[in-house]
């Protein structure tokens, strides 16, 4: 499981914590999804918060006084509630499917200059909702010649995605900046944002007990996110850490071991591709 070594001088410095896979550390049973009353109950709680919120503005919609301008208000809140509504229950099956030992690592051949390509595309999607009109997404991608490795992108698609997810929660207006660089066997990926989630975000990744952490931040959408985010990283033997980013915005970053392909096994990739479309 997970261990949190920390230097406390050099923690009290950079506001750093850093989370490993060493094998001791993080209480299995106290950080399994479906062994926390408070995260079942909290996330009970928050998805019925969302329904009622969808057909409270459903009825909205259809008074006859409603303007156009206040049925695009309550279709964005809609809109907004929905996604925070599949986000939270995707955590909780994805969470629950590794608390049981049906997950592993699936390691494919991906080209490092176009790996995020697809992701970025789905977050500009988010960002370009009227909700998150004040959040502005940057991005930083180096130029890698081309590089091809070994790496399970389902996963660490995964592991953005739910980091993502908590920024966009916590940032109403400012930025979120991911990015990732590459040495030799290892590849560190990082989301930054100038919200306001830094010390909730560092309790819940430093947590050896979702209940107790629930009940010092009453967030389940983000326990659910980090919380994925620590079991995915554990699984592909990797490791996370989270930084201050300004006063209160948050810089979470995870670094993952990947093998740079080989031109033997580029080429043995390419012909079962062919294989398997004829």
């Amino acid at each position: 499981m997970f261990d949190l070594p920390i230097n406390d001088s050099s923690a009290e410095e950079n506001s750093q914590l850093k989370v490993v896979n060493k094998g001791t550390g993080m209480n299995p049973i106290k950080n399994n999804i479906l062994n926390s009353a408070t995260a079942l109950t909290g996330m009970s709680h928050e998805m019925r918060t969302h329904m009622n919120a969808i057909v409270a503005f459903s009825f909205l919609m259809n008074d006859n006084s409603c303007t156009i301008s206040d049925r695009e208000e309550f279709s964005n809140q809609i809109l907004c509630s929905c996604e925070q509504l599949l986000g939270l229950f995707d955590s909780f099956i994805d969470s629950a499917i590794i608390d049981t030992g049906s997950s592993k690592a699936e390691s494919r051949i991906c080209n490092l200059d176009n790996f995020l390509d697809d992701f970025l595309s789905e977050f500009r999607d988010t960002i370009n909702n009227e909700s998150h009109k004040n959040v502005e997404l940057i991005t930083e991608i180096p130029f890698t010649n081309s590089i091809e490795v070994f790496i399970d992108r389902n996963k660490l698609f995964r592991v953005i995605r739910s980091l993502f997810q908590n920024s966009i929660k916590n940032t109403k207006s400012g930025y979120i900046k991911i990015g990732y660089h590459f040495n030799n066997d290892m590849i560190t990926f990082y989301v930054l944002d100038s919200g306001q989630g830094y010390f909730k975000s560092r309790e819940f990744l430093h947590s050896e007990d979702l209940n107790e952490s629930l009940s010092l931040f009453n967030d389940t959408y983000s326990a659910m996110n980090i919380s994925l985010a620590k079991k995915l990283i554990q699984l592909l033997g990797g490791a996370i850490w989270i930084e201050s980013n300004g006063l209160t915005g948050t810089g979470m970053y995870f670094s993952v071991p990947v093998t740079v392909a080989t031109k033997s096994s580029k080429n043995i990739n390419k012909y079962v591709n062919t294989m398997i479309s004829i």
